[in-house]
């Protein structure tokens, strides 16, 4: 009995300083403050490490790095020394007994060290981890989730099965953290009603969490980014956080949201603002060649010139230091600056040249896209890109692939067609999508067009690929059934070859499948229409209709796009009062919810339609509102600009004319002078046709001028004075003419000649000439609404206003110069 004590008393004795020896081991790991501390343990205790001594070791030797900036980083050297590798075998060795957040934190550390997916570690740690699933906690699942991403795991089984743990455990996720990790990890997995049970749980963390990191945010933008969605109540809530995180963030982070920003079609005036000032302050920190491509990218295009000038002065002298990466990225970036800066680009291409090769085939599409649009010289480079586009061409299996590289082989100078790429195009039809089939059929439109096909039977094949465009194009929408997937494939096609091949039938086919019209897909559908300029009474009533019913749902920023559609097409829909009345009650109890610049298209788009709701002309005409507005316009891209300050013209001038009791000034004049005397507009053959008609009706040229602008800037084809008599009135010497032309003139004199009075019972004549573009595309040709407005407007001036429709001009009914002559006689004297 007294030797088993001894013996229990020496095994005890034995443990416990095995427990504080490897206590001791675990707290000198711990308190380690550089790799190499943290090796020498690793060295002298090799025998003496356990699982839990490996996997602290690990994520230490993580911890270490991740504490450093990332240029100063040295993953590799820690990657290649030997007693990492030391760990490496001792943790494979040991992973069966490794508790379950051990295994996920040392695959995570690994991959943060970016050790290769397919080293034996990682993928005995995945086998592992993948035996535990259903056991981890969230924080692990979550973990091993996001390990599973980095190793590009989008639609392995595992993956799969993460997401069928996420979903019976949706409830239960209370971190927004954990939350916003899964949804990227598992988004390439999830059905359409699970993606939007996501992002309802998210909304409901965003608004039930006050304190939370941009990160998290940002990996929402990221999964909205992967599910090719763009929903507007999510993205504004993630926007409020950058917003209010702004200290916060650095140059990586702004410029990783500026481009999901991009990627979803998203744009936010005051986070650019915010932006702008935070780089700019810190230009000058930005030396390397990775953070300044990053804040080129960023910056560029809302610099302004000074500051611009900077940026591409820095660009030449660092152009040899650029990766493939960054070279593709400043390329891009000046294209949207639309600079055309010759040094930088000379640089660029010069660089480009030993890049070449390391480039992946949609990247050397974008790629050659770019230089062809900022007018590169550099032909030696464009037949290197030809080269290369037509090897990846004569391999490539991916329809998509190949039609973009159909489209961007018409772009390069000097191009002569192949044989084969018509016999490749030919290959892929079957399998291609509408965009696709259009990229296609636009190549080789241009190609035609402009005879670069030259071999032998060349019209022939051409003639069989057009009709094989056009028979699979109607096979494609006539098996569509699915409205939602339908409209997936239309936002990038245009063109006409879809619009006089296809777009009447798919069309038919929104009929066909008209009651699969939601809440949730008439933003899309909008957008199509508007883009056909048809219109179609049975989808415009149940888009009318489907948005009265759900105005709740729709967010306010999507309203626009559904009020321009009609307004546009100047189409009242049957309870026309219901519907503008909801959608102006939505937006007016959601102003501040819209960005300023949107109020202005509102405003404009509503004022087409004959609406001018009091709250939101008060607050668009308001001092404070158009100082935020004019800063506003400073960070925003041009065409955004230009639009917006023609609205705001058009609205100004609307309320003016119409609805004086709000006592708004006219305060475009200076606007209007600027954009009259920077167009280089002509008179065209067929005004100056109708003119000489005017000249023999009315008895001579003195009694009509030709493209007149009226008071408020509208211009106008031809004018003329009747008298109580219906005689026409002479005009006086005044008159000037416009660029040079005899007998063309303008009212210069506008503020004189508006409090001009005309004798008793005289009235001005506007005639306006319309072409295609003011009518519908449909057979009705309906006027549209911007042809209606300027006849209403010009009416309140005081015209009588005759419209002559093209379509009435060029019939066969007008034919001989006789009838074209009686035709104007009738409508200038009002004859029925």
């Amino acid at each position: 009995m007294l030797c088993m004590r001894q013996v229990c008393l020496f095994a005890l004795r034995c443990y416990q300083a095995r427990t504080l020896c490897s206590d001791l081991l675990l707290n000198q790991i711990n308190g380690c403050t550089h790799e190499d501390e943290v090796f020498s343990l690793v060295r002298r205790n090799k025998t003496r490490l356990s699982e839990k001594h490996v996997g602290i070791a690990l994520n230490m030797l993580w911890q270490l790095q991740k504490k450093r900036p990332l240029l100063l980083r040295t993953s590799d050297y820690v990657r290649n020394h030997s007693q990492f590798l030391t760990l490496c075998i001792l943790a494979e060795n040991k992973v069966k007994h490794m508790e379950d957040e051990v295994i996920v934190d040392i695959l995570y550390s690994i991959l943060r060290l970016d050790v290769e997916h397919h080293v034996s570690l990682a993928k005995v740690l995945v086998t592992e981890a993948w035996k535990r699933l259903e056991r981890l906690s969230l924080p692990a699942l979550s973990k091993f989730a996001l390990c599973l991403y980095k190793q590009h795991r989008h639609f392995s089984p595992v993956t799969g099965q993460v997401a069928h743990i996420v979903d019976m455990k949706l409830d239960s996720i209370q971190d927004i953290r954990i939350l916003s990790v899964l949804m990227i990890s598992i988004s390439e997995v999830i059905t359409e009603s699970f993606r939007d049970r996501l992002i309802h749980k998210a909304e409901q963390l965003l608004e039930k969490n006050s304190d939370i990191h941009f990160n998290y945010a940002r990996r929402i933008l990221q999964f909205l980014q992967n599910v090719k969605l763009r929903y507007h109540p999510l993205l504004d809530k993630c926007n409020k956080i950058f917003l209010e995180s702004a200290s916060h963030l650095d140059i990586y982070s702004i410029s990783h949201i500026f481009g999901l920003y991009e990627q979803l079609g998203f744009d936010n005036a005051e986070f650019r603002l915010i932006a702008k000032q935070l780089l700019s302050e810190a230009i000058d920190d930005y030396c390397d060649p990775e953070t300044f491509a990053k804040l080129f990218f960023s910056l560029g295009p809302m610099a302004g010139s000074e500051v611009r000038e900077r940026l591409l002065v820095t660009a030449v002298h660092m152009a040899e230091e650029f990766s493939s990466h960054q070279v593709l990225m400043i390329l891009k970036t000046m294209q949207k600056m639309k600079c055309r800066n010759s040094h930088l680009l000379k640089k660029m291409s010069s660089v480009l040249h030993k890049h070449l090769d390391s480039y992946h085939v949609l990247q050397l599409v974008k790629l050659t896209q770019c230089l062809v649009v900022l007018h590169c010289q550099d032909l030696e480079l464009f037949a290197k890109l030809k080269m290369l586009l037509l090897g990846y061409l004569k391999s490539s299996v991916i329809p998509a692939d190949t039609a973009a590289i159909i489209r961007v082989l018409t772009m390069l100078p000097s191009f002569q067609v192949e044989e084969m790429i018509i016999n490749k195009a030919a290959a892929v039809l079957p399998q291609c999508r509408l965009h696709h089939l259009n990229c296609i059929a636009t190549a080789l439109a241009k190609w035609n067009h402009h005879g670069q096909l030259h071999w032998q039977n060349s019209s022939e094949l051409c003639a069989k690929l057009l009709q094989k465009l056009n028979d699979c194009g109607f096979q494609r929408l006539q098996k569509a059934n699915n409205l939602n997937l339908l409209l997936e494939e239309l936002p990038y096609v245009n063109g006409k070859w879809f619009e006089q091949v296809l777009n009447e039938e798919t069309l038919a086919m929104f009929q066909r499948l008209i009651d699969q019209i939601t809440w949730a897909n008439v933003l899309p559908l909008s957008f199509f229409l508007i883009k056909s300029g048809h219109r179609c009474p049975a989808l415009f009533d149940r888009i009318a209709s489907v948005t009265v019913e759900n105005i709740d749902k729709i967010p306010p920023s999507e309203i626009y796009f559904i009020l321009f559609l009609f307004s546009a097409l100047n189409y009242d829909p049957p309870d026309s009062e219901e519907f503008f009345k909801s959608c102006i009650q939505h937006l007016t109890s959601n102003l501040s919810h819209l960005e300023t610049y949107h109020l202005v298209l509102l405003g404009h788009v509503l004022a087409m339609a004959g609406y001018f709701p009091p709250v939101l002309i008060t607050t668009i005409f308001n001092v404070s509102f158009l100082s935020k507005l004019d800063a506003q316009l400073k960070v925003l891209p041009d065409t955004v600009k230009q639009r917006v300050d023609l609205s705001l013209m058009k609205l100004n001038r609307a309320v003016c004319l119409e609805c004086p009791e709000f006592h708004i000034p006219w305060f475009h004049e200076p606007y209007c002078q600027r954009v009259f005397h920077n167009s280089t507009s002509r008179i065209n053959p067929q005004q100056q046709h109708i003119h000489r008609m005017l000249t023999v009706i009315l008895g001579g040229s003195h009694y009509s001028r030709m493209s007149v602008v009226t008071p408020y800037y509208y211009k106008i084809d031809f004018e003329c004075v009747l008298d109580v008599n219906k005689k026409p009135l002479s005009y006086m010497a005044q008159n000037v003419a416009l660029n040079g032309v005899e007998g063309i003139h303008l009212r210069h004199d506008m503020k004189d000649e508006r409090r001009k009075a005309l004798p008793p019972g005289a009235q001005r004549v506007a005639l306006e000439f319309l072409n295609s573009k003011a009518f519908s595309k449909d057979y009705s040709r309906h006027l549209k609404g911007e042809p209606a407005v300027k006849k209403r407007h010009l009416e309140i001036l005081g015209y009588r206003v005759v419209q002559i429709p093209h379509f009435e001009w060029n019939s066969m009914v007008l034919s001989t110069k006789g009838e074209q002559l009686e035709y104007l006689r009738q409508q200038l004297y009002g004859i029925q």
